[in-house]
């Protein structure tokens, strides 16, 4: 088997090119990335030394650039995630994210076609459905409502690969994940970033009033997921990936974890004012992927969220190499009069 994972040198692309690597040890591998700020090559840097994992620095734009990579490989499964996907960077700049992950997606599926691969897995987020009230879960018929330009995009994105099914009989499939969190993890999401921020004894910037409620969900896990998805799932089908019910936890209440695991003061805690568009609650329902493919998650937030702790404490190099120039500036922008 010869498999295309797009933005493998990302969170969850690197956690799936170390999942696939364990798990279908047999199936030779090119990890494609552009390596923009959140790509880092020491995702997956040691995977590189096997003759089974190939690395290409491409931008998934380049029309002949990835015409000629589909057309020299013979891939017969493509992971798509490569993806611009910090909700704040898209209300800064929005264009970016309808060039990557619009634009980007288009240009991967006409190469993908072209060339002949038989599954194509694009990899999206629950971000597409908007907000929930207090009650209820998205399903994979829920309507389309999304807030950010991020999830904006990401809609557009899902909504070509299916067509593309429809259209052609291509053999693209959906999945719409919940939040992740784990190894690897770019320190400007809320669990990485609280972890370092604490470590280094900074404020952590809580939106609003630390009440939004996320749905949390171990990112192994996740790419057991997309593997079952890849090998068992329907084309043209939606699959919603989501985690446990105590899973579902206000912002608030990770935070305090954090810190309690850290030994860290709640005074570290820094409200600061909501950014625009800010959805309050997800919560994903599952019961498609569990009926149909038979996966539920397996790592419990608690457990999850300690064994995250302990791999930001033991790479403290990894994130510190991140924490600075360009990310300063950012996270400076983000949060700069946001104090209430």
């Amino acid at each position: 088997m010869k498999v295309l994972v797009t933005g493998a040198a990302g969170f969850i692309g690197s956690n799936l090119v170390h999942y696939l690597r364990d798990e279908r040890p047999q199936w030779s591998i090119v990890a494609l990335d552009l390596l923009t700020y959140a790509g880092n090559l020491a995702n997956i840097a040691e995977l590189l030394q096997s003759d089974a994992v190939k690395f290409v620095r491409e931008d998934i734009c380049n029309v002949e650039g990835i015409a000629a990579l589909f057309n020299s490989q013979n891939f017969d499964l493509v992971f798509h995630l490569a993806a611009e996907s910090h909700v704040d960077r898209s209300i800064h700049g929005a264009l970016a994210f309808a060039q990557t992950n619009v634009v980007g997606t288009q240009v991967l599926l006409d190469a993908a076609r072209n060339a002949g691969v038989k599954r194509f897995v694009h990899i999206s987020t629950d971000e597409v459905y908007g907000s929930l009230g207090p009650t209820g879960r998205f399903v994979e018929t829920t309507p389309l409502d999304p807030s950010s330009p991020y999830s904006a995009s990401k809609a557009s994105s899902d909504l070509m690969v299916l067509a593309f099914h429809k259209t052609h009989g291509f053999e693209s499939l959906v999945t719409r994940c919940t939040n992740n969190y784990g190894p690897y993890h770019f320190p400007e999401k809320l669990i990485p970033l609280f972890i370092t921020n604490a470590l280094e004894d900074k404020p952590l910037p809580l939106y609003g009033d630390g009440m939004n409620v996320r749905s949390w969900l171990y990112v192994t896990d996740h790419c057991e997921a997309l593997l079952a998805v890849a090998e068992r799932g329907r084309p043209g089908e939606v699959y919603n990936i989501g985690g446990s019910a105590e899973a579902e936890i206000p912002n608030k209440e990770v935070t305090s974890t954090i810190l309690k695991l850290l030994g860290k003061p709640e005074t570290l805690v820094k409200y600061v004012v909501d950014r625009p568009g800010h959805d309050r609650r997800y919560a994903i329902d599952f019961s498609k992927i569990n009926s149909e493919l038979g996966w539920k998650p397996r790592t419990p937030f608690r457990q999850g969220i300690e064994r995250t702790v302990q791999w930001y404490l033991a790479n403290e190099s990894w994130w510190r190499n991140i924490k600075s120039g360009d990310y300063m500036k950012f996270y400076e922008l983000n949060y700069a009069g946001r104090t209430p």
